[in-house]
């Protein structure tokens, strides 16, 4: 790649339509309005567009819809221009190759993240593989135009049947995404599946389930978290469909496993696990704060603790996330309360506006409210499956830190 200082400046009359110039030098995949330079007349919503830089250099290309929260969100950086007929086939090709023939994923499990938007070079759109089905979430008009054109080559490469796609509707709105255009690809799917991860049963709920329906990211935490939990005594608080308390259980050999949530269609859910794997966990229905408090006044312990609350931190407005930051601090507390001298505590954020340093404060923050210490052992985030390109590290939103409780 040439020196920028190098590469020519094409004047907007000489580029080839369609385009969209950026206001300021950056090398981040989403482009937000006010970074939004001159886009090309006549330029429509979804297209595929060169990119040029503020000098007016050639710098990739990616998808623009002038309505959206990110109008443009640059797919691929490069100093010359690349049709889109050869980048998308490319792209996925390059993504499963990663998961299938690098990772060796299905040696494990049935289940993973098989495109993972701006860490795969395809900026707005998830798509879990769960057995033979492919859910996929659509965050881009763009992405939701060429989608149909890809389920094909998909299915082939990743050996599924079946796709669901799911659009938010809020951000579906805003994008100008019709939902309605998936309602026959929806309808020859299974609203259930059966999925195995590391020798463990579970049925993912495509109509009830949060998110895709079951949480890929954590199943390499999952999996370390049995090294703590033989003849213990474990509480998981957030359990949603009991993944942390099957596999401290099944395979972690713990004595007693406890399950709290607030989300009734999530208990249920997690008690079909738990009848898919013959395993008994005691499951409690309730809030976490309020589970977590009447556990502090009884006198209860546990050898160990594992917290995965859902998302906090929702906004960058500096009230809504002064508000999270306190939810995480509150709840730590609680949670490093029922933790036994010596025991193990494992606590995650799924929050993306929370840095991990931050976290890290807000939990030991919660330790020290106790008069305790906690002596960290390990810091993860998601599986391999979940990759983050180095000019997207904001991508990084899953935190785990794993402690022994002083």
């Amino acid at each position: 790649m040439l020196d920028e200082s190098e590469l020519p400046s094409i004047a907007p009359e000489a580029r080839p339509k369609p385009w969209a110039q950026l206001k300021f030098f950056t090398f981040q995949p989403a482009i937000f309005p006010r970074m939004m330079g001159k886009v090309s007349l006549g330029t429509k919503p979804g297209e595929w567009v060169t990119v040029y830089n503020k000098a007016g250099q050639v710098m990739g290309n990616g998808l623009y819809n002038g309505r959206a929260k990110i109008p443009l969100r640059v797919v691929r950086h490069g100093n010359e221009t690349m049709d889109e007929k050869s980048y998308w086939p490319e792209a996925i090709r390059r993504a499963v190759a990663l998961r299938r023939d690098l990772l060796k994923l299905d040696e494990t499990t049935d289940a993973y993240r098989l495109i993972n938007s701006d860490g795969d070079g395809m900026s707005g759109l998830t798509i879990d593989r769960y057995g033979d089905t492919l859910l996929c979430d659509v965050m881009s008009l763009g992405i939701a135009y060429r989608l149909p054109e890809w389920l094909p080559l998909l299915h082939e490469l990743a050996g599924t049947k079946f796709a669901r796609v799911h659009v938010d509707h809020d951000l579906g709105s805003l994008e100008g995404i019709r939902p309605s255009e998936f309602n026959e690809t929806n309808a020859a799917a299974p609203t259930k599946v059966k999925i195995l991860e590391h020798g463990i049963r579970y049925e993912v709920d495509f109509a009830e389930g949060h998110k895709t329906g079951f949480f890929c990211d954590q199943r390499e935490n999952r999996r370390l978290l049995t090294k703590f939990t033989k003849g213990a005594r474990v509480l998981d608080l957030c359990c949603y469909t009991a993944g942390f308390s099957l596999n401290a259980k099944l395979t972690g050999g713990a004595e007693e496993v406890t399950a709290v949530d607030l989300d009734e269609t999530a208990i249920a859910q997690a008690k079909r696990n738990a009848n898919l794997n013959q395993s008994r966990i005691h499951y409690v229905h309730a809030d976490a704060f309020a589970y977590a408090r009447q556990m502090q006044t009884n006198g209860e312990k546990f050898d160990v603790v594992v917290c995965d609350p859902p998302k906090f931190i929702l906004t960058r407005d500096p009230a809504g996330a002064a508000e999270g930051r306190r939810k995480y601090e509150d709840l730590n507390t609680l949670a490093i309360s029922l933790v036994k001298v010596g025991g193990v505590f494992v606590t995650c954020s799924c929050s993306g506006l929370m840095s991990a340093e931050n976290f890290e404060s807000a939990v030991t923050k919660a330790a020290h409210r106790l008069d305790r210490r906690l002596q960290f052992i390990e810091r993860t985030g998601p599986g391999a499956d979940h990759p983050v390109y180095s000019n997207a590290p904001d991508q990084r939103y899953l935190k785990v830190l794993w402690a022994r409780v002083m």
